[in-house]
């Protein structure tokens, strides 16, 4: 997951801060797509550094950890399901005895 499967906008903060805080955009807000997850900050005056606390406000909501932990899941759920079709009483092989194409299963060759 990275920045490029988010949404980033950016605003004008509000509040006290001066006039870097008024005419520029230094408020950022975050959205991760797959989620729905929002992180939001006005709290610095740099847009780098509201980009950084709103990263780390985005991934600590309860959608992002909710949409990480199905990911997970699903890896592991994908890797059982290759092992289970890997045993051994789930291949069929072919083999050449006398000429002939002879079916085996259950492992055994």
């Amino acid at each position: 997951m990275t920045l490029a499967d988010c949404d980033v906008e950016t605003t004008r903060g509000h509040g006290n801060g001066g006039q870097n805080r008024n005419k520029r955009d230094t408020a950022v807000r975050i959205t991760h797509r797959a989620s729905g997850a929002v992180g939001y900050s006005q709290d610095q005056r740099s847009q780098l550094q509201n980009k950084r606390a709103a990263w780390k406000r985005m991934v600590a909501t309860p959608e992002f950890e909710a949409w990480v932990r199905k990911q997970c899941g699903a890896d592991a759920r994908t890797i059982a399901e290759v092992d289970r079709a890997m045993w051994p009483v789930n291949i069929r092989t072919e083999v050449r005895e006398n000429g002939e194409w002879v079916e085996r299963d259950n492992g055994h060759a």
